[in-house]
């Protein structure tokens, strides 16, 4: 699904070059769950808004189910995120002051698609991400923090991305919470086969994935499979 070759993201300030990734390249297969790990300032969120096609990488290639995103528009990479990713931020950004089922459906009003259709892909979007019927109708400022980031998960579903991309989701979570939250992703990838990308600066909650990416200082230091948990539990 995604292959990434010599990514390299450079800022200037003034005269000052910051180069915040470092020829970074890594194959994600359809259907993983990966974690990319690391400390405040590694690059990881700048790496998820390259992967997400919120921005563009300085140099290197960047393929996403065959297409290279480094040669995109604009346009192109907007047409790319409405169509193939789905978004879940620690923030959730949903609409206070509306109800559940209408913040599920938001991107398929975006997309123009009909009434009838956002509604049923709504709800069933909302059943996926674990949320019963009965919350449907209330507004998301009368949710729990957990439920307000299952209903994230939801929108982020109801295009039926092949990608799905998490931007530390739990972190405004109490642990508990962020477990149940987490185990949606779990079950989101072995029942439905979702390529799931998780950033996180948490050993805890990389744990969860089957692949741990580790980055700092803008480079990939290590790259664990099967055999995550137990080599991250000796650091």
């Amino acid at each position: 699904m995604i292959e990434i070759k010599n990514i390299t993201k450079t800022y200037r300030t003034g005269d000052v070059d910051f180069q915040a990734l470092k020829n970074v390249g890594f194959t994600i297969k359809d259907g993983e769950f990966v974690a990319i790990m690391g400390p405040s300032g590694s690059g990881k969120s700048t790496l998820m808004h390259i992967l997400g096609a919120l921005d563009t990488a300085t140099s290197g290639t960047y393929f996403l189910d065959g297409r290279d995103l480094s040669k995109l528009s604009d346009d192109e990479l907007a047409e790319i995120r409405c169509d193939k990713i789905g978004f879940v931020f620690q923030s959730f950004n949903l609409l206070p002051r509306t109800t559940v089922l209408r913040n599920a459906m938001l991107p398929l009003v975006y997309a123009q698609v009909s009434h009838e259709e956002r509604d049923k892909r709504a709800r069933e979007a909302l059943f996926s991400a674990g949320l019963d019927e009965g919350h449907f109708y209330h507004k998301s400022n009368q949710l729990s923090g957990g439920q307000i980031q299952r209903v994230a998960i939801a929108r982020a579903l109801v295009n039926n991305p092949s990608l799905i991309l998490a931007d530390e989701p739990t972190g405004n979570l109490d642990t508990k919470t962020g477990e149940i939250v987490l185990g949606t992703f779990q079950r989101l990838n072995e029942e439905q086969g979702k390529t799931i990308i998780l950033i996180t600066h948490e050993r805890e909650v990389a744990e969860h994935a089957d692949r741990i990416i580790f980055i700092r200082d803008g480079e990939v230091v290590e790259d664990h499979g099967q055999h995550a948990k137990r080599i991250i539990n000796r650091k």
